[in-house]
C-alpha cells in the first residue's frame, strides 16, 4: 500500500471541500517508520487512542520536532492524566466532571494549558464515551466557566448503525449554541460528509494506512 499516494490523495479530498480543515492522522497500532512517511510530507496533526502508546512511540519525535501536535482521541482514565499532558497538545475526550478537575488540577500543577474538545454522546450509547446530551451544555459551562479550561470545540462518533449526518448536524447545532467554533467529527468511512456539515478537524486514520489487522 503507498502511504504516501493514499495521504496526500485523502488531504486534497480534504481541501475540495474545506479550505482550514485539518486532518488528525491516527497512527493507533502503526509502526513509527510508517507514521515518519506522513511528518517527511510536513504533516503537523497526530493523533492517538492510548497514552501509553503514545508515550513509548512519540516522546523522542516530539523532542526533535516542536512543531507537532499530538491528538488523545480515545478513552482517557483519571489515573492517566500526568502523563496525557506531558505529550498530548489536544484531547478529544473529555466527558466527565472528574476527568475535568483531574486535567485542572494537573494543568495547575505543572504549568500548562492544552486544548480540550469535549465529547457527546449523541445516541447515548451505553458501550461509548461521551456525555449525555442533556447534561452538555451545562458540563460546557462548568469546563468553561468554573475550571477555565480552554475548551475549544465538541466531539462525537456516531453509531455505526444510522446516517451520521444526523449526528454531525446536532453536534454541529449544539456547538453554534455554545459559541465553540472547532467540531472535531468524521472518520475514514464518513469524513467527507463531516466535512460538508462544517467539521474543523476530521480523525482519520485506515484510509491512509489501510485497515487494521
Amino acid at each position: 500500500m503507498d502511504i504516501i499516494k493514499n495521504y496526500i490523495l485523502t488531504k486534497n479530498i480534504v481541501k475540495s471541500i474545506s479550505k482550514t480543515a485539518e486532518i488528525i492522522v491516527v497512527t493507533k497500532n502503526q509502526n513509527i517508520d510508517l507514521i515518519k512517511n506522513i511528518i517527511d510530507q510536513g504533516h503537523l496533526h497526530f493523533g492517538e487512542n492510548k497514552v501509553q502508546e503514545a508515550l513509548l512511540k512519540w516522546k523522542l519525535i516530539l523532542e526533535n520536532n516542536k512543531n507537532l501536535k499530538l491528538h488523545l482521541v480515545g478513552n482517557l482514565q483519571t489515573n492517566k492524566v500526568a502523563e496525557a499532558l506531558k505529550i498530548f497538545s489536544f484531547i478529544h475526550s473529555l466527558d466527565r466532571e472528574k476527568l475535568a478537575v483531574s486535567l485542572k488540577k494537573e494543568e495547575d500543577k505543572i504549568n500548562k494549558k492544552i486544548k480540550y474538545f469535549i465529547q457527546i454522546n449523541l445516541e447515548k450509547e451505553l458501550h461509548k464515551s461521551g456525555i449525555d446530551p442533556t447534561q452538555a451544555e451545562e458540563f460546557i459551562d462548568y469546563c468553561k466557566n468554573e475550571l477555565n479550561l480552554n475548551i475549544i470545540g465538541l466531539m462525537c462518533v456516531p453509531p455505526v448503525e444510522g446516517k451520521p449526518e444526523l449526528y454531525f448536524k446536532q453536534l454541529a447545532e449544539l456547538a453554534n449554541k455554545k459559541s465553540l467554533s472547532q467540531l472535531s467529527m468524521g472518520m475514514s468511512s464518513d469524513f467527507q460528509v463531516a466535512l460538508r456539515l462544517g467539521a474543523t478537524y476530521v480523525r482519520i486514520g485506515s484510509t491512509i494506512f489501510g485497515e487494521r489487522v
